[in-house]
């Protein structure tokens, strides 16, 4: 995919989308937010009920881009070395080799990932942060892309252990598929009733290419009073009378690099306001503690409001 460009990319981008489509019905806009995620280099956090199809969606997307697929079922007894590798004796060597965990792959389905211990937890925040494995002093590199896909039920809170906000501000997002309509539904009943549809889908990029898709994005140009406008929000998001935590500077750089897969995504080289203000609920809500007993429904009403209320820039393009 050499000389990368905008037609390229978003080409490149509706065609993944539709394979994941033909699997996941009335999910566009989820979609296309995990595709941002990916272009932006980033992880995503799906909070759902059991049943939804985030399993499907992972695969979905590893299968369309070529890449490898790594599931792990999180549970209390789950180790760190069960996630990353761990170092075997070699009695016929006489040596330690370095077995690889199911770490090293594109894309990890990190399932109910709030069911194991905080130690095995923490096993993944140099798998996302650095993108990479340390043992026994040695690193090895993970292959790009990589992306991790957590899902924890919001529902089930017996055996389970709540992610420390460290580990959450290192999800670039937070989504949540719901429930299907009636149409939706009848739609996947009949695309499924002939057999396995995830096996129909086909690999239309190489992961390869999705590497030099992400460079490209970096080159997007968003201004400098769009750049203002994000720090403004993130500082207006810290309210000490209503947050106890609010977003971090990873988080301002994780709705920057978002606005930019966005905009390219839909066809510009330059991001716009609307981006920002369509982003930052996926990107910073996940981020934020609030003070008190304030719920989910707190959190997402007081960040419509200080998007409603911070003034937004006008600036054309350069």
């Amino acid at each position: 995919m050499s000389g990368v460009d905008i037609s390229m990319v978003r080409t490149m981008m509706e065609k993944i989308h539709g394979q994941m489509a033909s699997v996941i019905i009335g999910k566009d806009r989820e979609i296309d937010l995990i595709l941002a995620s990916v272009l932006a280099g980033g992880h995503v956090l799906l909070e759902d009920v059991p049943g939804t199809g985030k399993t499907t969606l992972a695969k979905a997307l590893a299968h369309s881009v070529d890449g490898a697929f790594a599931r792990i079922q999180f549970t209390p007894d789950l180790l760190p070395s069960d996630v990353t590798g761990t170092s075997i004796y070699r009695q016929d060597e006489g040596v330690f080799r370095f077995v690889k965990g199911p770490v090293f792959c594109h894309v990890l389905l990190a399932d109910e990932i709030n069911r194991a211990t905080p130690r095995t937890q923490s096993a993944l925040l140099e798998c996302m942060e650095e993108h990479q494995v340390t043992e026994g002093g040695v690193t090895y590199p993970l292959e790009a892309p990589f992306l991790v896909i957590a899902t924890e039920n919001p529902v089930e809170t017996q055996g389970t252990f709540p992610l420390p906000e460290a580990q959450l501000d290192r999800f670039l997002i937070q989504l949540s598929l719901g429930y299907p309509s009636e149409g939706e539904t009848v739609r996947m009943l009949r695309r499924f009733q002939t057999g396995d549809v995830l096996g129909k889908v086909q690999a239309v990029a190489a992961s390869r290419e999705l590497v030099e898709a992400a460079d490209f994005v970096k080159e997007c140009h968003i201004g400098d009073e769009l750049l203002q406008y994000i720090a403004r929000l993130c500082e207006a998001l810290r309210d000490p009378e209503k947050v106890r935590l609010g977003p971090s500077p990873r988080a301002a750089l994780a709705l920057m690099r978002m606005s930019q897969a966005w905009a390219v995504m839909q066809g510009r080289d330059y991001v716009i306001p609307d981006d920002v203000k369509l982003l930052a609920g996926p990107v910073l809500a996940h981020r934020i503690l609030m003070r008190g007993m304030a719920g989910k429904k707190q959190k997402d009403e007081f960040l419509q409001e200080v998007l409603r209320t911070l003034q937004v820039p006008t600036e054309e393009r350069a």
